[in-house]
């Protein structure tokens, strides 16, 4: 098998689909009524001009828009960034105390007061990549405040790592929930991947040790409390002392930390922990490909204990390519590679919608969509398809230049 015609010809569909992902989010979602992004649109295109603005969806659209915008270059993308940047600002920032409220109504009204780190987080996330497009120092500035908040506030100095959820002016919340799918907990994994992920792309545009050191602490915590030394698998939910709480797997999230982790660990060019890191990012693959994927190369959702969620939603097969390229850079396992195809054709075959654009939230096992699935929505968002394209077109030219891709 000839890989670099392969590849080439892979970068170039990714490419042309971030074109088809970006047009459908510009084309479909700008609220001309209400001011920034609707909250919902469903399967088939029909807009709810009166649902809830998630903050969360909001960042990753201030994101997509910012990354988009550096490697592209359109006055309509950075008139889209802007658009982000201002709304999340003007709406979502709590004038009163700081940081980002959780959710706003349509016309922009907080409705969810609470603190989430994780939207604080992912307001790091977009307000540096933001500031890396346009150059805005207003940007950055909310970056440092955010975090700033995250450190003064949900840290836990005793036991390392962060809470999960504080309320509007700091005080403790009895249900500190993400979602209403999520386990109430003070501690999870998926809190701690999105502080690494903002932390990381925060440090790229404002070096300091003190960051440095946040960003390595965090990955301690992954190596020494949320990867299951057992299973190779994240844990999921954590009591404050570090008590494991949940034996669900999301294989979507092991994959896609595998190659967080390995990036910050890069970030800050710490030698010990690259070496480290490598060996628990190819283990959080193997596992995946062991354990959570289908015969054609989809990721399956979850595990409990022997429950299987066999469906396939559309951001682990996003992150699971970028894992399997990460994968592939550590080992020079051409297996990596192979798999990589697979899930692009999945991909390509069930999950982009070709009639009504984006992607499908998730099919089911016999790659049927899923119709009740939104197309934007609280947690339906364009920041892992948008990156997985972005990502992989970077990591082929890389591997290209480099003549990586040795033929068979």
């Amino acid at each position: 098998m000839k890989l670099k015609p392969i590849f080439e010809k892979l970068s170039d569909e990714m490419s042309l689909e971030l074109e088809n992902i970006l047009e459908f989010w510009s084309a479909k979602t700008i609220d001309k009524q209400a001011g920034g992004f609707v909250g919902q649109v469903d399967q088939d295109g029909t807009i709810d001009f009166k649902a809830s603005k998630g903050v969360v969806l909001n960042a990753r659209l201030l994101w997509t828009f910012s990354a988009a915008y550096r490697i592209i270059g359109s006055e309509k993308l950075e008139s889209l960034a802007n658009r982000a940047y201002e709304y999340l600002l003007n709406y979502a920032w709590d004038k009163e105390n700081g940081g980002l409220y959780w959710e706003l109504d349509y016309e922009g009204n907080p409705v969810n007061t609470r603190k989430q780190a994780y939207a604080q987080g992912f307001g790091i996330y977009a307000l540096s990549e933001y500031y890396m497009a346009t150059g805005n120092s207003e940007s950055l500035e909310y970056a440092k405040k955010l975090y700033s908040i995250l450190e003064n506030h949900f840290l836990d100095v005793e036991n390392g790592g962060y809470i999960e959820a504080l309320d509007k002016d700091w005080k403790p919340m009895a249900d500190m929930r993400l979602s209403e799918k999520d386990a109430n907990f003070p501690k999870s994994m998926n809190t701690h991947l999105h502080i690494l992920e903002p932390y990381t792309n925060l440090y790229r545009v404002w070096k300091t040790d003190e960051l440095k050191s946040k960003i390595a602490h965090i990955l301690d915590v992954f190596q020494n409390r949320i990867i299951n030394p057992e299973t190779g698998h994240f844990t999921l939910f954590f009591e404050m002392d570090w008590t494991r709480r949940c034996d669900i797997v999301s294989y979507g999230h092991d994959i896609e930390g595998a190659w967080l982790l390995h990036e910050a660990a890069h970030e800050i060019e710490d030698a010990e922990r690259i070496k480290t890191i490598q060996k628990s990012a190819l283990r959080l693959v193997n596992v995946t490909l062991n354990e959570g994927t289908d015969t054609d190369g989809s990721l399956f959702y979850e595990r409990d204990g022997e429950h299987l969620v066999s469906d396939k939603h559309w951001w682990p097969q996003a992150e699971a390519m970028v894992g399997l390229m990460d994968a592939w850079e550590i080992s020079g396992e051409k297996k990596y590679l192979d798999e990589i195809v697979r899930v692009w054709e999945f991909i390509k075959e069930n999950i982009i919608d070709y009639e009504n654009g984006e992607w499908f939230g998730r099919v089911d096992r016999k790659n049927e969509p899923v119709q009740s699935e939104d197309k934007v929505g609280f947690w339906k968002c364009p920041y892992h398809n948008t990156r997985a394209m972005i990502e992989m077109m970077n990591r082929i030219q890389k591997a290209l230049e480099q003549n990586s891709f040795v033929e068979d």
